[in-house]
């Protein structure tokens, strides 16, 4: 899904990916610190292979594992509270109020496909009907959060510490926050993806295994900034660079660390590993 969708929940798999494919990795060096940046996909289908060597490799020797937000019984409890207190339209309001009369009539023949009630829908706010549909789109193909990446990955590496670059309070304050119109451009968005390209999923899937980073810009990150370029602010261009300063300090330590964050902050010149690079550090890996 693209816009709230894409970043909460990431790529889909509807098909098999060659077998000898696998997401990039890159390798940010310090003086006496290493940090190993994965992109991840947050919903996955069952019993996909897609870990990387090197990422197994450096999961063991990991001093500390880093993810966007707490993945832990508590965080993920915490989210999901937040998400219904901050999602849900106050009584006497509704989505469809929100809505031309036209994009209600997309919204409920979406909704419809995918077998979610429009009384549902109706009660949340854009961003979080918006989570809905992708879940529901998900699911009817097999694919889950607990099948994600940072899901398979909570229990690697256990002898290394934890730590979160956001808590599960300022991530939803981004979705929640966003002005109602931003909210709305990027539902509508994602229903007109749902139906006119529900190809998307597949090729999208494919850019990643592949590690195609032209393609994951161009179907992953690119439609975002052109239905909504505040969100796209908001969710990536100030994130990444928030993190790259916690990260730029973190070099100037001692020790190994893994870093799992959605694959969209890591490709293109507004990237992770990118923006480390213009501040001087020295990053292995493949270049935009």
């Amino acid at each position: 899904m693209r816009g709230w969708a894409g970043l909460l929940c990431a790529l889909l798999a509807l098909g098999a990916a060659p077998a000898w494919a696998k997401p990039p990795i890159w390798v940010a060096h310090g003086p006496e610190a290493t940090v190993v940046l994965f992109g991840s996909v947050h919903i996955l289908p069952d019993k996909l292979d897609w870990e990387p060597q090197a990422l197994t490799d450096a999961l063991k020797d990991a001093d500390e594992l880093w993810f966007e937000t707490p993945i832990d019984a508590g965080g993920l409890l915490e989210g999901a509270r937040l998400a219904l207190a901050k999602g849900v339209l106050p009584d006497g309001e509704t989505l469809s109020a929100l809505l031309t009369p036209a994009q209600r009539e997309r919204l409920k023949a979406t909704a419809a496909d995918l077998g979610l009630p429009m009384a549902q829908l109706d009660r949340l706010r854009p961003w979080l009907a918006e989570l809905s549909l992708a879940q529901a789109a998900y699911a009817r193909e097999g694919a889950f959060a607990d099948q994600g990446v940072e899901r398979q990955l909570a229990q690697s590496a256990p002898q290394a510490g934890r730590h979160a670059f956001e808590t599960p309070a300022q991530q939803i304050a981004l979705f929640a926050g966003a002005a109602a119109a931003d909210q709305v451009a990027s539902l509508m968005d994602t229903v007109r993806e749902l139906r006119e390209d529900p190809d998307a999923y597949r090729r999208l899937m494919r850019d990643w295994l592949s590690g195609d980073l032209k393609a994951l810009d161009r179907d992953g990150v690119q439609p975002l900034r052109r239905a909504s370029p505040a969100l796209f602010k908001a969710l990536l261009t100030d994130r990444n660079a928030a993190w790259v300063e916690t990260l730029r300090k973190r070099l100037a330590g001692r020790g190994k660390v893994v870093v799992v964050v959605g694959v969209g902050h890591l490709i293109g010149p507004g990237g992770v590993p990118q923006l480390l690079r213009g501040a001087g550090v020295r990053v292995d890996g493949p270049k935009p």
